[in-house]
């Protein structure tokens, strides 16, 4: 099971991720909504550098300008361009071009069955797709700490051709349930790894790593 951990904002977080052997981690950058770490560019660059040989750094942005995608991409060095934001297909093929060689990761919120439509509009433009709860109350897409329906989820996963990751609410001790019940290319997890301060909590970490193992 391939592992990212989300929300980034230290080189003691990458640190702790790293050596609980997480594959990704995603450095957000670029907010629109509601969301408490996010990163300066130079930041998320300076942790981008800074990461060992195998772990792959991820550039989460809420950006929907293709401009500002594209310019953020070029301050933060990463493999991975996550834009988390309702991008449609022919602004994902526009950027998928622009971004070479990154690989993109497009967004589904997961609302509803709706998102079945999302997953197929989007898939042939993307290299994979993050299934993500929102919560439109508090303006939050992703780090809600909510579930959403994993029904659906799985549906999404049984009929796609590019790798899907999970993601929304997921904790130490929901993760192997959700793993089992949506059959996922990979998880991902910020807030439910986090401490009441809205850190990357060690033990929160060790779990969900051996869990999703």
């Amino acid at each position: 099971m391939r592992i990212k951990i989300c929300g980034i904002t230290s080189l003691s977080e990458a640190r702790l991720a790293e050596a609980e052997g997480a594959h990704a981690l995603g450095l957000l950058v670029g907010r629109l909504h509601a969301a408490a770490d996010f990163l300066e560019p130079e930041q998320a660059r300076e942790l981008a550098l800074a990461l060992s040989p195998f772990v792959v750094a991820v550039l989460v942005t809420h950006r929907q300008d293709p401009e500002e995608v594209v310019a953020l991409a070029a301050q933060v060095p990463t493999a991975v361009a996550q834009l988390h934001s309702d991008l449609g297909p022919a602004e994902l093929k526009d950027l998928r071009a622009r971004l070479l060689p990154r690989k993109i990761l497009g967004l589904v919120s997961v609302e509803d069955d709706s998102a079945l439509d999302r997953a197929r509009e989007i898939e042939p433009f993307v290299d994979g797709i993050v299934l993500d709860s929102r919560d439109r109350a508090t303006d939050r897409v992703g780090g809600t700490g909510r579930v959403h329906d994993w029904s659906i989820s799985a549906r999404i996963v049984a009929a796609s051709r590019v790798p899907i990751i999970l993601a929304g609410g997921l904790t130490p001790d929901n993760v192997g349930a959700a793993i089992r019940t949506v059959q996922p290319w990979g998880v991902d997890v910020n807030s439910g790894v986090e401490s009441a301060d809205g850190r990357k909590d060690p033990l929160r970490v060790r779990r969900f790593m051996e869990a999703a193992r």
